[in-house]
C-alpha cells in the first residue's frame, strides 16, 4: 500500500459526516455546526498523529494487507475509547472530584455501554475507507513502469 494524501485528508471525514447526522437526527443537537467540528478535529488528530505512524511502524516488519490496517483502526478506536472513559473517570467523584472507585472498575462499568462501541467501530470504518482509497490506482498521475 502506498501513501496517499488523498485518502489521510478525505477518509477522517467520513465517520464524523455519519456521526453527526445520526446524533442531530436522533438527539436534536442545538449547534449541529460545532458538534461537526468537535467530532472532525479529534478524527483527524488521531488519523494523522497515531493511524499513519502506526501504519509506518507495521509497515517495516510486516506488508500491510487490508485486514492489517483495518485491525490497526480497531485498536486504535480502542484506545481513543479507554482515553475518553480515563478523561471522564478524573471526573466521576463526588462533586466532580477525584474519583472514589478505580479506573479499571469504572472501565468495566461504563465500557458495557453500547455508546462505547463507537470509537472502536469508528476506527475501523475510518481505517477501512483509507485503505480503500490509498490502494485504488491513482488516474491523474500515470504509472511509470505501466509504459516501458
Amino acid at each position: 500500500m502506498r501513501f496517499s494524501w488523498t485518502a489521510l485528508i478525505v477518509a477522517p471525514l467520513l465517520v464524523p459526516v455519519i456521526f453527526c447526522v445520526a446524533t442531530v437526527g436522533l438527539f436534536g443537537s442545538n449547534s449541529p455546526a460545532l458538534q461537526f467540528l468537535i467530532m472532525l478535529i479529534v478524527s483527524c488528530t488521531v488519523t494523522i498523529f497515531l493511524f499513519v505512524p502506526s501504519l509506518f511502524l507495521l509497515s517495516q516488519g510486516w506488508p500491510l494487507t487490508a485486514f492489517r490496517v483495518c485491525l490497526v483502526g480497531l485498536a486504535l478506536g480502542v484506545v481513543a475509547d479507554v482515553l475518553v472513559d480515563l478523561v471522564l473517570w478524573k471526573g466521576s467523584g463526588p462533586d466532580s472530584g477525584p474519583p472514589v472507585e478505580n479506573f479499571l472498575t469504572f472501565l468495566l462499568r461504563f465500557g458495557a455501554d453500547p455508546t462505547s462501541l463507537i470509537c472502536p467501530f469508528a476506527g475501523l470504518i475510518t481505517s477501512g475507507f483509507y485503505w480503500w482509497l490509498a490502494s485504488r490506482p491513482n488516474a491523474v498521475i500515470p504509472n511509470p513502469k505501466a509504459s516501458a
